[in-house]
């Protein structure tokens, strides 16, 4: 076997902990993933894993090791493409995004980026779940909010803004709040987070920091569509990124308040694995993505 492909091979391994995995995201026998790794650590002349019946970790040496394959097989890969770089890009993306963000802005705008690239095709995952990018054989992942360190490579590409608001309905029956000190007199929708069920604060920024304070609320929810039809329907305050609320602000069911108190913009990041960094078709989805934010989602 070629020795480039022995070290796509060893670093799949290490990336998904187990041959079985490996194997199937390689569509390879996975006898052949492991006579593979055998044959890698025969000719390097060192154990590279720890095997055991429920996972496969990297040893000191294979740590090492996998780390200077990924930086040999990014090479080889743009080494290859020095010729193509003039072509069309072309193949499959497997791309997964946020929920609402997905529905609400990209999907919308997908026909344009297919039509201007006709040879990329795309397999488009809306979740809001965590995927895990190496053992799903995902491309990139588009993440809203403050990361956590994954390893992965990562690229910003802007911030999401957050406005308050409420309905007519609310203001007409509690008053408009003009600043923070009129929030103890108001109630709020809160926000239960769906992974560990913490229930987010009221924030703000003032004199360059973060303000924060827990409201009162009759509703607590655990969805964005939940939050948002609660507020239509006049049960409290929200905090809630301006895109998803755009046309009810247009159709004047709901109303922007505090404006000048607005929570923190939330970062928007894509990750990626950086044996994936050189694609030059997820370079140009990066690239037409982060427009089609930095446009839409202001």
């Amino acid at each position: 076997m070629d020795r480039i492909d022995l070290f796509r091979i060893f670093a799949r391994v290490v990336e998904c902990s187990s041959f079985t995995r490996a194997a199937d995201r390689l569509s390879m026998p996975r006898s052949s993933v492991s006579a593979a790794v055998q044959e890698l650590e025969a000719r390097v002349g060192a154990r590279l894993l720890h095997r055991t019946t429920r996972v496969v970790s990297p040893t000191q040496d294979g740590s090492t090791f996998y780390e200077r394959c990924l930086r040999l097989i990014a090479d080889v890969e743009e080494t290859e493409n020095i010729f193509r770089q003039s072509a069309m890009p072309s193949g499959r993306l497997r791309i997964d995004v946020p929920g609402r963000i997905g529905r609400l802005l990209i999907t919308p705008a997908l026909p344009a980026f297919l039509d201007a690239y006709p040879e990329i095709d795309i397999d488009f995952g809306v979740t809001d779940r965590a995927v895990n990018l190496v053992e799903e054989s995902v491309d990139c992942v588009l993440r809203v909010g403050p990361l956590t360190d994954s390893g992965l490579i990562a690229r910003s590409i802007g911030d999401l803004p957050l406005i308050n608001v409420a309905s007519p309905a609310y203001l007409e029956r509690h008053g408009i709040p003009e600043s923070p000190d009129d929030l103890h007199d108001h109630l709020a929708v809160n926000y239960a987070s769906p992974s560990t069920g913490r229930v987010e604060a009221w924030e703000w920024g003032e004199d360059g920091a973060v303000r924060s304070m827990p409201m009162r609320g009759r509703v607590t929810v655990n969805s964005a569509e939940a939050y948002i039809a609660s507020c239509l329907a006049g049960l409290g305050l929200i905090q809630i990124p301006a895109y998803d609320v755009r046309r009810h602000l247009e159709a004047g069911e709901l109303i922007e308040v505090m404006p000048g108190h607005r929570a923190e913009p939330l970062p928007m990041t894509l990750l990626y694995p950086h044996r994936q960094h050189l694609s030059r078709r997820l370079q140009v989805f990066a690239d037409w993505l982060e427009a089609l934010l930095k446009r839409e989602a202001l």
